[in-house]
């Protein structure tokens, strides 16, 4: 009687926990219910080898230039450089140089003053494998800046360069999609000549080729303020790694501007560069297009700058969201976008909602029917197992995707059938004389390791689809996996207790 008494209260407040988390606050809603956006994105890895590539010939020819040697020509392919010096002395010091700072990435070979790096497959798998970890936290950084609740973002692919984003609720996809692809390189060069209208003019005016170490730039054609092509240094004063914050501001004629703060070195190199070059222009260059280019009157001593020009507020706020979270290592092109409405979205609630209704409606009448009283017992515990589901989800902040809808319909079938095995034991039992306590007992115990053995296997099955499966496939393992585990406590706990109580009560009948 006290065993039973206890059994009765943990019941009792499982069930008024599990409902209270079930019904006070509403269930997490996946993409394909609530509406959102869906994108399989693919990361241009080439790029960032390139990057990486030109960084270090670049800091070559820095180093050469500091000894007081200018290499005649660079040239670059994806995975190589080739650095010609003035002399073959000039190239023996850059060989000399390169053994000593790149030895470990950089395969070198040498022809008179002709010099090619390349670089190792090792070094050069690894630069893919970090571009696509780079962006796979910058995308991160720009979704949770943006404000979306429960978002899925992950690798995929053989290659692992693609990335799956995945965002419930959003309402306007191509703002989502210009955010999560700029790739927002930001740097401050300084200008060699120009702007003047055409590329072909600015390259006529040097010769007819682009000097060492400086490069042509287009000015942005929304802009303004910069006009034209530019010739600017290649390497710039500072870049976007060197800010600290960036947000929202407003220019001397109070348009929406970004307005960014420098860390302790950026700031240090920027009031070095700026003081070195006054009464030059410097170019302020996103994604290699001039924003603008104003002139430098003083030394620039302070961490605070901004970039003006035609913003919206919008674009101001998400320009400077892009530049908080990082420049890309590399762009990204978008492989596949689905998006889902909210109206399709409240019709998906709505079908597997009746379809749930249905299941449940024909799942009670068998068991009301073929085990008459008891079957009652299946469904209290049939309910029971829903709630703790919905529950367990609240608490755990899981998402309820259509998926994991069908894993409910399909739980409600699961859920009964273990009471079905311990029924039939029952059933046997009575058959063949035994009391109703008795018929009980031995039907439980006989039943248990066959309900433990099939939900077990299902479980692990459930935790193999969560582990490798993507959005829906997860959102079915979560919901399955949580039924499977409430649905053994309420068969082999809730509904023995249920049987005990009703023995206590008539023992010498039983409905079934």
């Amino acid at each position: 009687m006290q065993e039973l008494r206890w059994k009765l209260i943990l019941t009792g407040v499982v069930a008024a926990v599990f409902g209270f988390l079930a019904f006070t606050q509403p269930v997490n809603l996946g993409l394909d219910l609530r509406g959102g956006i869906h994108l399989v994105m693919q990361v241009v890895v080439d790029e960032a080898v390139a990057a990486t590539l030109q960084d270090d010939a670049e800091g070559l020819g820095r180093l050469l230039a500091d000894e007081g040697i200018t290499l005649a020509a660079t040239e670059y392919s994806t995975n190589s450089a080739t650095l010609t010096g003035a002399s073959a002395d000039d190239a023996t010091r850059l060989v000399e140089l390169a053994g000593e700072y790149y030895a470990n990435g950089y395969t070198v070979s040498r022809s008179g003053a002709v010099v090619t790096f390349t670089m190792l497959a090792a070094a050069e798998d690894e630069e893919r494998d970090g571009a696509i970890r780079q962006a796979l936290q910058i995308i991160r950084n720009r979704v949770d800046q943006y404000g979306v609740a429960e978002p899925t973002i992950q690798r995929l692919g053989l290659a692992g360069d693609r990335i799956l984003v995945q965002l419930p609720g959003v309402q306007n996809p191509e703002r989502v999609k210009s955010l999560l692809s700029n790739t927002a390189l930001l740097e401050l060069k300084l200008v060699e000549a120009g702007p003047l209208p055409t590329r072909q003019a600015l390259l006529d005016a040097q010769g007819g080729e682009v000097p060492p170490g400086s490069e042509i730039l287009e000015a942005d054609p929304q802009e303004s303020r910069a006009v034209g092509f530019y010739l600017v240094k290649s390497a710039p004063l500072i870049t976007g790694r060197d800010l600290k914050t960036a947000g929202l501001g407003q220019d001397e004629l109070g348009l929406p501007s970004v307005s960014f703060t420098l860390n302790t070195e950026g700031s240090r190199k920027f009031s070095i560069a700026t003081g070195a070059n006054v009464g030059r222009q410097m170019a302020i260059v996103l994604d290699d297009k001039v924003r603008t280019a104003p002139v430098i009157e003083e030394r620039i001593s302070t961490p605070q700058a901004q970039i003006s020009g035609q913003f919206t507020t919008q674009e101001a706020q998400d320009l400077a969201l892009v530049l908080r979270s990082g420049a890309l290592p590399a762009s990204v092109e978008y492989l596949f976008q689905r998006y889902v409405g909210p109206s399709l979205g409240q019709e998906s609630i709505d079908q597997g909602v009746l379809a749930a209704i249905i299941g449940l409606a024909i799942v009670a009448a068998f068991m009301l029917v073929y085990y008459k009283g008891s079957g009652t017992n299946a469904l209290v515990a049939l309910g029971l197992n829903i709630v703790i589901i919905l529950g367990v989800m609240n608490a755990l902040g899981a998402t309820l995707t259509l998926p994991g809808i069908a894993g409910m319909i399909l739980l409600i079938g699961m859920a009964v059938d273990a009471n079905v095995l311990i029924f039939e034991r029952i059933r046997e039992e009575l058959d063949i004389g035994k009391t109703v306590r008795s018929a009980v007992d031995a039907g439980f115990n006989k039943a248990f390791s066959a309900i433990i053995d099939a939900n077990v296997t299902t479980l692990i099955a459930a935790v193999f689809l969560f582990q490798f499966g993507t959005g829906p496939v997860k959102g079915f393992a979560v919901t399955l996996s949580i039924g499977i585990m409430a649905s053994m406590f309420t068969a082999i706990f809730v509904s023995r207790a249920l049987f005990e109580f009703w023995i206590l009560r008539r023992s010498q009948t039983l409905s079934i």
